[in-house]
Protein backbone atom coordinates (compact mmCIF):
# COMPACT_ATOMS: atom_id res chain seq x y z
CA UNK A 1 0.00 0.00 0.00
CA UNK A 2 1.40 3.17 -0.65
CA UNK A 3 0.15 7.00 0.71
CA UNK A 4 0.00 10.03 -1.08
CA UNK A 5 2.25 11.23 1.84
CA UNK A 6 3.65 9.79 5.05
CA UNK A 7 0.99 8.78 7.63
CA UNK A 8 0.77 10.53 10.52
CA UNK A 9 2.79 9.01 13.48
CA UNK A 10 0.00 7.44 16.25
CA UNK A 11 -0.46 9.41 19.54
CA UNK A 12 0.79 7.27 22.11
CA UNK A 13 1.27 7.43 25.89
CA UNK A 14 4.14 5.50 27.96
CA UNK A 15 3.63 2.75 30.33
CA UNK A 16 4.38 3.35 33.78
CA UNK A 17 7.85 1.12 34.76
CA UNK A 18 7.93 -0.69 31.02
CA UNK A 19 9.67 0.64 27.78
CA UNK A 20 6.20 0.30 26.34
CA UNK A 21 4.06 2.76 25.07
CA UNK A 22 0.13 2.71 24.95
CA UNK A 23 -1.44 3.52 21.20
CA UNK A 24 -4.28 5.47 21.24
CA UNK A 25 -7.28 5.40 19.01
CA UNK A 26 -9.92 7.19 19.84
CA UNK A 27 -10.72 10.01 23.22
CA UNK A 28 -14.14 9.64 25.04
CA UNK A 29 -15.03 11.69 27.61
CA UNK A 30 -17.53 12.12 30.12
CA UNK A 31 -19.52 15.26 30.60
CA UNK A 32 -20.79 16.40 34.22
CA UNK A 33 -20.28 13.66 36.04
CA UNK A 34 -19.68 14.83 39.17
CA UNK A 35 -22.97 16.34 41.16
CA UNK A 36 -20.87 19.18 42.79
CA UNK A 37 -19.78 20.08 39.21
CA UNK A 38 -22.61 19.68 37.67
CA UNK A 39 -24.35 22.00 39.63
CA UNK A 40 -21.39 24.57 39.68
CA UNK A 41 -22.42 24.64 35.77
CA UNK A 42 -25.77 25.01 36.38
CA UNK A 43 -27.05 21.32 36.10
CA UNK A 44 -28.03 18.91 39.13
CA UNK A 45 -29.21 15.40 40.09
CA UNK A 46 -28.39 11.89 37.96
CA UNK A 47 -28.95 12.72 34.55
CA UNK A 48 -28.53 10.23 31.73
CA UNK A 49 -24.59 10.35 30.77
CA UNK A 50 -23.33 11.67 27.50
CA UNK A 51 -20.16 11.91 25.98
CA UNK A 52 -17.74 14.04 23.74
CA UNK A 53 -14.51 13.01 21.73
CA UNK A 54 -11.39 15.01 21.30
CA UNK A 55 -9.05 13.47 19.11
CA UNK A 56 -6.28 10.86 19.56
CA UNK A 57 -3.89 13.50 18.52
CA UNK A 58 -4.93 16.54 21.41
CA UNK A 59 -2.73 14.10 23.65
CA UNK A 60 0.25 15.53 25.27
CA UNK A 61 1.74 12.80 27.06
CA UNK A 62 3.77 13.56 30.10
CA UNK A 63 6.89 11.17 31.27
CA UNK A 64 6.87 9.97 34.34
CA UNK A 65 8.30 12.79 36.80
CA UNK A 66 8.90 15.34 33.97
CA UNK A 67 6.97 18.48 33.18
CA UNK A 68 5.62 19.27 29.88
CA UNK A 69 4.60 22.26 28.22
CA UNK A 70 1.30 23.24 26.39
CA UNK A 71 0.63 26.49 24.56
CA UNK A 72 -2.24 29.14 25.63
CA UNK A 73 -4.20 28.34 22.53
CA UNK A 74 -6.08 30.41 19.97
CA UNK A 75 -9.29 32.59 20.12
CA UNK A 76 -9.83 32.34 23.53
CA UNK A 77 -9.85 34.58 26.88
CA UNK A 78 -10.88 31.44 29.47
CA UNK A 79 -8.82 28.62 29.57
CA UNK A 80 -10.21 25.99 32.17
CA UNK A 81 -8.60 22.76 34.00
CA UNK A 82 -10.39 19.98 34.62
CA UNK A 83 -8.51 17.33 36.50
CA UNK A 84 -10.08 13.13 35.63
CA UNK A 85 -9.39 9.91 36.09
CA UNK A 86 -8.68 8.44 32.72
CA UNK A 87 -9.43 4.70 31.77
CA UNK A 88 -7.44 2.99 29.03
CA UNK A 89 -9.04 0.32 27.48
CA UNK A 90 -7.16 -2.62 26.52
CA UNK A 91 -10.13 -5.01 25.16
CA UNK A 92 -12.37 -3.91 22.94
CA UNK A 93 -15.96 -4.62 22.74
CA UNK A 94 -19.83 -3.59 22.22
CA UNK A 95 -22.45 -4.00 24.71
CA UNK A 96 -20.33 -4.57 27.50
CA UNK A 97 -21.53 -4.97 30.63
CA UNK A 98 -20.82 -2.78 34.36
CA UNK A 99 -19.97 -6.05 35.95
CA UNK A 100 -17.76 -7.51 33.25
CA UNK A 101 -16.00 -3.93 32.20
CA UNK A 102 -13.04 -4.80 34.37
CA UNK A 103 -11.81 -7.33 31.88
CA UNK A 104 -11.66 -4.69 29.59
CA UNK A 105 -9.13 -2.04 31.17
CA UNK A 106 -5.87 -1.97 30.49
CA UNK A 107 -5.16 0.68 33.14
CA UNK A 108 -5.30 3.80 34.29
CA UNK A 109 -3.95 7.54 34.31
CA UNK A 110 -4.09 10.95 35.36
CA UNK A 111 -5.62 13.72 32.90
CA UNK A 112 -6.47 16.90 32.29
CA UNK A 113 -9.46 18.02 29.78
CA UNK A 114 -8.66 21.34 29.07
CA UNK A 115 -11.66 23.74 28.05
CA UNK A 116 -11.92 26.99 25.98
CA UNK A 117 -14.63 27.75 28.41
CA UNK A 118 -15.88 31.25 26.73
CA UNK A 119 -15.74 29.25 22.82
CA UNK A 120 -17.42 26.57 24.58
CA UNK A 121 -20.29 28.48 26.53
CA UNK A 122 -21.19 30.62 23.34
CA UNK A 123 -21.75 27.65 20.68
CA UNK A 124 -23.92 26.05 23.83
CA UNK A 125 -25.60 29.41 23.69
CA UNK A 126 -26.29 29.03 19.86
CA UNK A 127 -27.02 25.40 20.07
CA UNK A 128 -24.27 24.59 17.64
CA UNK A 129 -21.89 21.38 18.56
CA UNK A 130 -19.18 22.69 20.91
CA UNK A 131 -15.67 20.95 19.59
CA UNK A 132 -14.28 24.22 19.40
CA UNK A 133 -14.09 24.77 22.79
CA UNK A 134 -13.17 20.94 23.52
CA UNK A 135 -11.30 19.31 20.83
CA UNK A 136 -8.49 21.46 19.93
CA UNK A 137 -4.85 20.73 19.90
CA UNK A 138 -3.21 20.35 23.12
CA UNK A 139 -6.67 19.76 24.87
CA UNK A 140 -6.16 16.50 26.42
CA UNK A 141 -2.69 16.28 28.68
CA UNK A 142 -2.05 12.74 29.99
CA UNK A 143 0.01 10.92 32.55
CA UNK A 144 1.43 7.37 31.78
CA UNK A 145 -0.94 4.22 31.95
CA UNK A 146 -0.27 2.59 35.65
CA UNK A 147 -1.61 -1.48 34.37
CA UNK A 148 -4.85 -2.06 36.08
CA UNK A 149 -3.34 -4.58 38.38
CA UNK A 150 -1.16 -2.22 39.90
CA UNK A 151 -3.25 0.76 40.33
CA UNK A 152 -4.81 -0.09 44.29
CA UNK A 153 -8.36 0.55 44.91
CA UNK A 154 -9.26 3.17 41.64
CA UNK A 155 -12.35 2.92 42.81
CA UNK A 156 -12.27 5.15 45.49
CA UNK A 157 -9.17 7.18 44.93
CA UNK A 158 -8.80 10.48 45.80
CA UNK A 159 -7.99 12.87 43.20
CA UNK A 160 -6.69 16.90 43.33
CA UNK A 161 -5.23 19.76 41.45
CA UNK A 162 -2.80 22.22 42.52
CA UNK A 163 -2.16 25.72 40.48
CA UNK A 164 0.86 27.13 41.86
CA UNK A 165 0.64 25.03 44.60
CA UNK A 166 -2.82 25.79 45.64
CA UNK A 167 -5.91 23.73 45.89
CA UNK A 168 -8.28 24.35 43.12
CA UNK A 169 -9.52 20.60 42.86
CA UNK A 170 -10.03 18.22 45.07
CA UNK A 171 -12.45 15.14 45.47
CA UNK A 172 -12.74 11.09 44.88
CA UNK A 173 -13.64 8.58 42.12
CA UNK A 174 -16.12 7.40 44.47
CA UNK A 175 -17.99 10.35 44.15
CA UNK A 176 -18.70 9.81 40.34
CA UNK A 177 -22.51 9.87 39.25
CA UNK A 178 -21.79 7.26 36.93
CA UNK A 179 -18.64 4.63 38.16
CA UNK A 180 -16.36 3.06 35.63
CA UNK A 181 -18.36 -0.04 35.06
CA UNK A 182 -21.60 2.43 34.35
CA UNK A 183 -19.74 4.81 31.92
CA UNK A 184 -18.57 1.60 29.94
CA UNK A 185 -21.50 0.20 29.42
CA UNK A 186 -23.17 2.87 28.21
CA UNK A 187 -20.43 3.90 25.85
CA UNK A 188 -20.16 0.41 24.76
CA UNK A 189 -23.76 0.32 23.64
CA UNK A 190 -23.04 3.29 21.52
CA UNK A 191 -19.75 2.74 20.02
CA UNK A 192 -17.78 -0.65 20.12
CA UNK A 193 -14.76 0.28 22.27
CA UNK A 194 -11.43 -0.78 20.40
CA UNK A 195 -7.57 -1.29 22.00
CA UNK A 196 -6.65 2.02 22.37
CA UNK A 197 -9.45 3.88 23.56
CA UNK A 198 -9.13 6.68 26.34
CA UNK A 199 -11.57 7.31 28.63
CA UNK A 200 -11.93 10.66 30.35
CA UNK A 201 -14.31 9.97 33.10
CA UNK A 202 -15.37 13.77 34.29
CA UNK A 203 -14.01 16.13 36.60
CA UNK A 204 -15.24 17.15 40.09
CA UNK A 205 -16.38 20.98 41.31
CA UNK A 206 -13.13 23.64 41.59
CA UNK A 207 -12.96 24.08 37.71
CA UNK A 208 -11.47 27.00 37.09
CA UNK A 209 -9.10 29.39 34.87
CA UNK A 210 -5.15 29.54 34.30
CA UNK A 211 -3.07 31.71 32.40
CA UNK A 212 0.25 31.23 30.49
CA UNK A 213 3.07 30.88 33.03
CA UNK A 214 0.70 29.16 35.60
CA UNK A 215 2.04 25.17 36.65
CA UNK A 216 -0.45 22.43 37.26
CA UNK A 217 0.07 19.40 39.04
CA UNK A 218 -2.60 16.86 39.57
CA UNK A 219 -3.14 13.53 41.04
CA UNK A 220 -4.94 10.22 41.69
CA UNK A 221 -4.52 8.22 44.44
CA UNK A 222 -2.45 5.58 43.26
CA UNK A 223 -1.14 6.84 40.17
CA UNK A 224 2.04 8.79 38.64
CA UNK A 225 1.11 13.11 39.14
CA UNK A 226 0.65 14.90 35.85
CA UNK A 227 2.68 18.10 35.69
CA UNK A 228 1.42 20.80 33.47
CA UNK A 229 3.15 24.38 32.65
CA UNK A 230 0.86 26.68 30.15
CA UNK A 231 3.03 28.46 28.19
Amino acid sequence: MTYVFPPATVPSVPVLGTPERFPVHRIYCVGRNYEDHAKEMGFTGREPPFFFLKPADAIVPVEAGTTSTIPYPSLTKNLHHEIELVVAIGVGGANIQAADAHRHIFGYAVGLDMTRRDLQTDMKKQGRPWCIGKGYDASAPIGPITPAANAGNIAQAGLWLQVNGADRQRSNVGKLIWNIGEIIEHLSAAWELQPGDLIYTGTPEGVAAVVSGDDMVGGVDGLESLTITVA
